[in-house]
């Protein structure tokens, strides 16, 4: 989704930089590293080339790849705390409380289960920890925050999650815990006031969003005036109460906009696990149907506001009936009846009629929303809108059938025109449609022999290079058992 709108913006002509990565410290890949008998360090180079290697196979084009084990970063985190506690806002004490492994965080009895479990960890044991650690005071700045989000609706988007968050934010706040004694956790920054604590990887890595953009050397403020946060809905809290009352706490300013999206689960709504044999394994995806199968089906069915349905099947599904019948289905048509009969070539456009024009429009108006700044919660509408105009496009040469109009002298010329405008019309949908299957798209668009395409990007007709030679047409989404 980070790419897709990376992508969308770029396509409208403006500067983008995507950040993605690892955060690396804390006890859980401490106690991984250790129970793999591997040194840390070497630990974490293979997570981190995992997940790297996936985002390159997905095609997603950061610009950044965050670690956080770099020592740039680890610099300016211990810079960020020292100027909180300088100004007496971080306090050292003694605390006991229920800690959760998986959230590496504190819990309230009210973020627990009846069963007295984390719900987003019910196989993990919480434990009871009794402790000394350093907290940063939050209560002093929740007030001010809770404005922010009434003077900027769009800080936090979609309206349920702003919602949720201003629920969060009703009540005082308790302390921060901050820290974590070296004593039961060392893979950490260590705190530049007391060196027998490491800090708090929650603060550690929000920490990261102003690290890759250079702060606190000048020169990252232009990218933070405009910097937007994508999250899953699990990490709303540390994004939007940690991660702003820390940054009002060093006199920093906040992020332009929190994008939350809800999660995936299984076929039927259950949540994924691997025991149920309901999850879904993106390089398996990747390597039975293409990348942009599951980029497709992602961008075409995820919903903001709640959680949505994927399996292979699911997938596979939608590649076969979208993909491949409505988009392949009528470059091959369109392309190969080119090639075949007008001297292997693409058409030259002649007059056109009534019909012609209403499906050129349809398409007009089906792509405008990608010639637009889309935001996060947009990204389906306007998958679901290209898709009809593909229906249309494929009703539309259905009913002219220029294969028929072209056994007769008379209405030679009128199987051109259809040809023209419906691989005009498919254009359109290929170049609108780079944003999000790139692969497939650039494909498409080389078999048209497109390779002029304006910055920033509208739709507009009548760009197909009619008259120039047409190479031997490949299936753009084969068939797949």
């Amino acid at each position: 989704m980070a790419d897709i709108l990376k992508r969308n913006r770029q396509a409208l002509g403006c500067e983008l930089m995507l950040s993605t990565g690892v955060d690396e410290h804390g006890q859980k890949n401490q106690e991984a590293a250790q129970e793999l008998g591997m040194p840390v360090e070497e630990y974490l180079d293979m997570r981190c080339a995992e997940f790297r290697d996936v985002f390159e196979k997905l095609g997603v084009e950061f610009d950044y790849f965050v670690r956080t084990s770099r020592e740039g970063h680890k610099k300016a985190v211990a810079e960020m705390e020292q100027r909180i506690f300088d100004k007496g806002l971080i306090v050292k004490k003694q605390y006991t409380g229920t800690y959760c492994k998986g959230c590496e965080e504190f819990k309230k009895e009210s973020d627990l289960t009846e069963d007295g479990q984390c719900p987003l960890h019910p196989t993990m044991q919480v434990e009871q920890t009794d402790e000394t650690n350093y907290f940063l005071k939050m209560e002093p700045f929740r007030e001010q925050l809770l404005k922010h989000i009434d003077d900027n609706p769009d800080f936090v988007q979609p309206e349920s999650f702003r919602n949720e968050l201003k629920k969060m934010l009703a009540e005082p706040l308790e302390d921060l815990c901050i820290s974590r004694p070296k004593s039961r956790v060392t893979l950490g920054v260590e705190l530049p006031f007391d060196t027998d604590f490491v800090t708090y990887v929650w603060f550690d890595a929000l920490a990261n969003y102003l690290t890759n953009i250079g702060w606190p050397e000048d020169g990252y403020q232009n990218w933070w005036a405009e910097c937007e946060h994508m999250i899953g809905k699990d990490i709303l809290k540390p994004h939007g109460v940690y991660w702003p009352l820390m940054l009002m706490a060093a006199d920093l300013p906040l992020p332009k906009k929190l994008s939350v999206h809800s999660h995936w689960v299984g076929a039927g709504g259950v949540k994924m696990s691997k025991s149920i044999g309901n999850t879904v394994d993106p390089i398996e995806v990747m390597d039975k149907l293409g990348v942009d199968a599951l980029r497709w089906y992602l961008a075409r069915h995820m919903r903001a506001d709640s959680d949505s349905q994927i399996s292979v099947e699911l997938i596979a599904q939608t590649y076969e009936s979208e993909l491949n019948n409505k988009l392949g289905n009528l470059l091959s048509r369109g392309a190969k009846f080119a090639r075949k009969n007008f001297d292997g070539k693409l058409p030259v456009k002649g007059p056109l009629t009534a019909e012609d024009e209403a499906l050129r429009q349809t398409v007009l108006d089906a792509t405008a929303g990608m010639g637009e700044w889309i935001d996060l919660a947009d990204i389906p509408a306007r998958m679901q809108s290209i898709i009809n105009a593909a229906a249309e496009m494929n009703n539309y040469f259905d009913k002219q059938a220029p294969w028929t109009l072209f056994k007769s002298e008379e209405t030679k010329d009128r199987a051109r025109d259809v040809v023209y405008v419906g691989l005009d019309c498919l254009r359109i949908v290929m170049e609108a449609l780079q944003q999000v299957i790139p692969v497939s798209a650039g494909k498409a668009l080389a078999t048209l022999n497109v390779t002029d395409i304006a910055r920033p990007w509208k739709p507009e007709l009548d760009r197909l290079p009619g008259g120039s030679e047409l190479d031997e047409i490949e299936p753009l989404f084969p068939r797949v058992q």
